[in-house]
C-alpha cells in the first residue's frame, strides 16, 4: 500500500498519508514517499492543496523503530548532505510545501508530533479539530527540531513560545496552538473545512494567487523594504490587463463563477 495517496480534482490536489496503522509516522520510505508526492505537484496545473492524514492521527512523528535504523548508518552524512537544494530529505518533507507555488491547507487531527507537526508547518494554512494534540517532540528523545521546523516556527511563533515547545516537548491543545498563532483556526470537521476553504481559492485567478504566494513569501524573507515594494509592484504589473485578470473582472461584472484558462501564474522576469 502507498504512503502517500494523490488525487486531484477541480485543480485541487488532495495529498493523504495513509499509513494509519502506525499514525502516519515517518521513516525514511514514508519521508521519501511525502517529498515525492510534493515534488509531483510543482509542476501541476493546480490551485490549492489539501494536506490530510488518515486515521487516528495527522501524523504521530517520527516512526522510533527506524531511528536504530538510522544509528547504524552514517548520522552525519544522512543529515548533512544536502539532498533537495538547501535541504536534506527530512527537512524537504516540510519545505517541499513550504516552497509549493500554489496555497497549501492542512487539515489536522489527533495527534501532530515531531516530524508532523514540522510537516504541518510547511503548510500556508492549518486547520485542526478541537481534540488535536500539537508538539515538538524531538526532545523527549535528546533530539531537536531539525525538519524545517527552526525555518519555519519563527515565521509564526515569538521566541520564548518556540522555546517553551522545543524545552519541554509537552504537547499542547489545538486552541493553545491557535492562541499561539500555530493553527489557523479550529473547526469540529478540519478536513471538510479545508476542502472548502481549497474550493474558495480555486475559484481565484491562479496567477494572482500564485504572485500572492511568492510576494508573500518575499516579505517574509528579511528583505528590505525597497526590495518588498518593488516585489509588489513587479507581480501586480505582472497581473494587469492579463487574461485571468481580465476574467475575474468579467465574472464579477456578471455575476458568475470565473472560468480561467490554462497556464501556472509563472514569475515576472524583472
Amino acid at each position: 500500500m502507498p504512503r502517500v495517496t494523490t488525487e486531484i480534482e477541480g485543480h485541487i490536489a488532495h495529498v493523504t498519508l495513509t499509513r494509519p496503522d502506525k499514525m502516519n509516522a515517518v521513516d525514511p520510505e514514508m519521508a521519501e514517499a511525502i517529498v515525492a508526492a510534493g515534488a509531483a505537484l510543482m509542476e501541476a496545473d493546480i490551485r490549492a492543496v489539501v494536506l490530510s492524514g488518515e486515521g487516528r492521527a495527522f501524523c504521530a512523528g517520527l516512526d522510533v523503530m527506524s531511528f536504530a535504523t538510522l544509528a547504524r548508518g552514517d548520522p552525519e552524512a544522512l543529515i548533512l548532505k544536502r539532498t533537495h537544494g538547501t535541504a536534506n530529505l527530512f527537512q524537504q518533507v516540510a519545505m517541499v510545501w513550504h516552497r509549493l507555488p500554489v496555497p497549501v491547507v492542512a487539515a489536522l487531527h489527533g495527534a501532530v508530533y515531531g516530524a508532523g507537526f514540522q510537516l504541518a508547518l510547511g503548510a500556508d494554512i492549518r486547520i485542526a479539530a478541537p481534540e488535536t494534540k500539537l508538539a515538538v517532540m524531538e526532545m523527549k528523545w535528546g533530539l531537536i527540531p531539525d525538519m524545517g521546523g527552526m525555518a519555519l516556527l519563527p515565521r509564526l511563533a515569538r521566541s520564548d513560545v518556540i522555546r517553551r515547545l522545543t524545552y519541554t516537548a509537552r504537547p499542547v491543545s489545538a486552541a493553545q496552538a491557535e492562541a499561539w498563532g500555530l493553527v489557523t483556526e479550529i473547526a469540529a470537521d478540519p478536513l471538510a473545512a479545508a476542502q472548502e476553504l481549497a474550493r474558495e481559492i480555486a475559484t481565484r485567478s491562479p496567477s494572482a494567487i500564485r504572485a500572492a504566494k511568492r510576494l508573500i513569501a518575499r516579505a517574509e524573507s528579511g528583505a528590505g523594504e525597497a526590495e518588498i515594494l518593488m516585489a509588489e509592484s513587479r507581480e501586480q504589473a505582472a497581473l494587469i490587463g492579463q487574461p485571468d485578470q481580465l476574467e475575474q473582472i468579467a465574472a464579477n461584472m456578471a455575476g458568475r463563477a470565473p472560468v480561467f484558462g490554462g497556464g501556472k501564474g509563472g514569475p515576472p522576469q524583472p
